[in-house]
Order: C-alpha cells, then structure tokens, then sequence
C-alpha cells in the first residue's frame, strides 16, 4: 500500500511560481513512477507530467512544457519526494493537483495509476 500526500498549493498571480510535492510513503515505494494530474473545474483530469522510479525518466504535457518541470528525491528507502516545480504560472493552470503511482514505467494515462493523493488547489489569479 502506497500513500500518497500532496502539499504546496495556494493563490498565486499570473507570472509567479509554485512548487507542489508529493509524499510517498510505504511499501516499495522507490519502485514506483508517480505521475502528476489537474482537474479544473468543470473540466476532465489530465495529465501533466510524469517520473519514473529513479527520476532518471520525466516527461510532461505540452501544456506545460518549458513551465514546468519534474524532480525526485530518493534519499529515504520508506519515503519519496517528487516535486513539480511551476513557472509561469497561467490562470488556465488553475485547478487540484494529484499525484499518483504505479509500479512500471510512468504512463500518461490516468487509469495506469493505483495510488492517488487527495489532492492540492493551485489558483493562479489574472
């Protein structure tokens, strides 16, 4: 069993930064990819980038390409640190972010994933 904790959301202007992390804690943790997702409001969740188990492996939506980027920490075998650093922060990036795991390869699908966190709001203000 994999928990997964996201943190680092909040308001931030159009232009700023944010970096969101995710906790992942038990099991084999370190085995596992972690992708991170956003639902808007009113919208369908997507995908916005992923990592593989060492980090050595990252991609990200075209969306967000050039903004955003991706980094893990492994140092601790029974908790991961995966990071999603944003840049350039739009209003249309406005949604809860979700981190999720699955052992594997890091996919682009959401229903590839197991493990979910609750979640984190990021507002980007106009």
């Amino acid at each position: 069993q994999v928990e997964l904790v996201e943190s680092g959301g909040g308001l931030e202007q159009a232009g700023g930064s944010l970096r969101l992390s995710c906790s992942a804690s038990g099991g084999r943790v370190s085995s596992y990819a972690v992708g991170w997702f956003r639902q808007a409001p009113g919208k369908e969740r997507e995908f916005v980038g992923a990592t593989s188990w060492n980090g050595g492996m990252t991609f990200l939506a075209d969306s967000v390409k050039g903004r955003f980027t991706i980094s893990r920490d492994n140092a601790k075998n029974t908790e991961n640190l995966v990071y999603l650093q944003m840049s350039s922060l739009r209003p249309e990036d406005t949604a809860v972010y979700s981190c999720a795991a699955r052992l594997g390869a890091p996919k682009t699908e959401i229903h590839e994933y197991v493990y979910w966190g609750q979640g984190t709001q990021v507002t980007v203000s106009s």
